[in-house]
């Protein structure tokens, strides 16, 4: 297996079609995607189709969402990375399972892609969305230095726009 990117405890490699259960998985716990406007997928096929349409966006865009693993285990803990939106903004994003949550994957793994956009792909401007509910995340992009810079409706919610600039 191919890695983009490591940290002291995780690795991160593109999504491909093997990875739909656990994608499936992933995107089935209410409370995982509760704050994202994302619903579950229908079945473990519907997460591999989308999986294997996600592959053109790597080699469109040249980076996406990544598979995020525990270095020590191997085991997907969920994913991150960052992603090209439609007005060329770099967004950061990350989800990861409830198991896992509190232990710093969320900062960890955004800080490691947000030094990844600066120092390997050379963009000025990094920006993410998180509902004004989300304390969790509003706390990791805090931690991940970004600031932010206005709010807007979305996801059937007020969400905060958040940004870093190199």
């Amino acid at each position: 297996m191919k890695y983009l990117l490591e940290t002291e405890r995780l690795r991160f490699r593109e999504m491909y079609a093997e990875d739909a259960q656990a994608m499936f998985q992933l995107n089935s716990d209410p409370e995982v995607v509760q704050y994202t406007g994302d619903g579950a997928f229908e079945n473990v096929t519907a997460a591999k189709d989308f999986l294997i349409a996600y592959r053109d966006v790597y080699k469109t865009n040249g980076y996406a969402r990544w598979i995020v693993e525990l270095k020590s285990t191997g085991e997907i803990l969920g994913w991150s990375g960052l992603k090209l939106h439609p007005d060329k903004s770099t967004d950061v994003g990350y989800r990861f399972y409830k198991k896992h949550w509190g232990n710093g994957y969320a900062t960890e793994s955004a800080k490691a892609c947000i030094d990844y956009g600066f120092s390997i792909l050379k963009v000025e401007r990094i920006v993410a969305h998180a509902r004004k509910e989300n304390l969790a995340s509003l706390r990791v992009l805090e931690k991940c230095g970004m600031k932010i810079i206005g709010e807007e409706k979305e996801c059937g919610g007020e969400i905060f726009v958040w940004e870093i600039v190199k």
